[in-house]
């Protein structure tokens, strides 16, 4: 079904975890992002050494089209506001957030999405020195750029009004193909109606249909129309969720582990006689999920095919020990005269996306830090945390925790997680971004000069 198109990867800079998107980034640190938009080659294959800088590229049917996502500065927002402003100057845009687009150019992406954001006052949408100028003429981009979801309706005040001028600063500025969701009649009778008077010239609109049709030849369009429905058996197989197991193992961050350095508290034992397993988040596949999982804004239980924290603790234990599962622990079983070997208390975030995942706060729902402290003061304690980004860890929690690892968000295939706190596998995660000790720190980055984080960029214990 649909085209063989998908709107990745995310290259934004996140410089602060405030951003309702944080979890579609790769980290703060452009060198870091530049390593991972190899993405592209991994959607589309690899282009030959002679393949020209920013022309687009496609290997073959079993590919799919990439797209460098949002241009530009999205992640840098003041206070981390979804669709915000990024006040930078134009050299810390491109030290900060321009190298990861550089990096898909080599890499010929096909198509890159604008920003809903702006840059010092500019939005994104209808800004012609950064569409046209920089992007497609100094830096040869020969593919083209689409818009990002009712993107011109946010360009005037209030929300789709004068739509007419929107859609003339956007086409005129250089966006190639509009994601126009609902009123696409009006977007082309606007469009139409611009193009007569010349207040859109044939020339802009030659130059867009040049580069959607360029896309559609590279990617064998007009030869094979439509999808290969051959390889919908793949989706979900075995060998993909064997690849999303070993994605989870190797994003687990250690934060901590033992309360002193000669006393390692991980890995558990998995032949324990009794353990406890609690918290919001220990049984439900949409909180391990997150935003856009099944809905928008993510949904919580069994949402999808796939084992949860405690599914993947019961079948790696032995068979003597006993799981006892409670998703919020009860005074009558903290207070019990059998007692617990050690307790994995799963918290976290509720899943989230875009603008309502923007947070001030950052402190863990559901009360997750009395949660764990709670059960830490009476059992000896791992803490596993499910979140989108760093959250406010409380001294507390610290102190009163053996052990804390960062799960992030990690998907249906949550054997991984067991794999290592059991001791198959150890920790291989480092922090792509720094964790914060106060939210009145933020924005906190590894390059600025006053760095004082909780945890520093590319931390992680084994």
């Amino acid at each position: 079904m649909g085209a063989q198109w998908a709107f990745a990867p995310c290259v934004a800079a996140l410089r602060d975890p405030r951003w309702g998107r944080s979890y579609e980034c790769y980290s703060e640190d452009a060198n870091i992002i530049c390593e991972l938009t190899t993405l592209v080659s991994g959607l589309q294959g690899e282009p030959p050494k002679e393949h020209p800088n920013g022309y687009p590229f496609l290997a073959g049917r079993n590919n799919a089209v990439a797209c460098a996502k949002h241009f530009v500065g999205d992640g840098g927002t003041e206070n981390g506001t979804n669709e915000g402003n990024t006040i930078l100057s134009f050299e810390e845009l491109e030290r900060v957030h321009l190298p990861p687009y550089l990096n898909c150019l080599a890499q010929g992406v096909s198509t890159v999405m604008a920003s809903y954001s702006s840059w010092n006052g500019s939005k994104l949408h209808s800004d012609y020195f950064l569409l046209t100028e920089l992007l497609k003429q100094k830096l040869g981009f020969k593919g083209f750029i689409i818009s990002d979801w009712e993107a011109l309706d946010r360009l005037s005040e209030p929300f789709g009004s004068n739509y007419r001028h929107c859609v003339k600063i956007s086409i005129n500025a250089g966006i190639d193909m509009v994601m126009v969701p609902f009123k696409y009649e009006r977007f082309i009778h606007d469009l139409t109606d611009l193009v007569q008077p010349g207040e859109v010239s044939m020339a802009r609109i030659d130059d867009a249909v040049e580069r959607i049709l360029r896309v559609k030849f590279v990617a064998g369009l007009f030869e094979h129309p439509l999808t290969d429905r051959s390889l919908l058996g793949t989706v979900g197989c075995k060998e993909h969720r064997e690849l999303g197991r070993e994605a989870v193992r190797k994003s687990l961050v250690l934060l901590k582990n033992g309360k002193h350095v000669d006393k390692p508290f991980l890995p558990l034992d998995r032949n324990a006689k009794r353990i406890l397993v609690t918290g919001t988040h220990a049984d439900d596949l949409g909180y391990q999920c997150g935003g856009w999982t099944k809905a928008w804004f993510g949904l919580s239980g069994r949402i999808t095919i796939g084992t949860t924290l405690l599914d993947a603790i019961k079948a790696i234990v032995g068979d003597q020990t006993e799981v006892i599962y409670e998703k919020n622990p009860s005074e009558e079983s903290l207070a019990s005269s059998e007692g617990f070997c050690y307790a994995i208390v799963a918290v976290g975030e509720s899943p989230y996306a875009e603008t309502p995942g923007d947070n001030s706060e950052l402190t863990i729902p559901f009360n997750g830090s009395d949660i764990v402290t709670t059960v830490a003061e009476r059992v000896p304690t791992l803490m596993i945390l499910f979140s989108g980004r760093p959250v406010v860890l409380d001294p507390t929690v610290l102190e009163k925790t053996e052990a804390v690892v960062s799960a992030w968000l990690p998907g249906s295939e949550g054997q991984g997680m067991a794999d290592v706190i059991f001791g198959d596998y150890d920790f291989e995660g480092k922090l792509p971004v720094s964790w914060f000790k106060r939210v009145e720190q933020l924005p906190l980055n590894a390059d600025v000069d006053l760095y004082d984080p909780l945890f520093p960029l590319g931390f992680g214990l084994n």
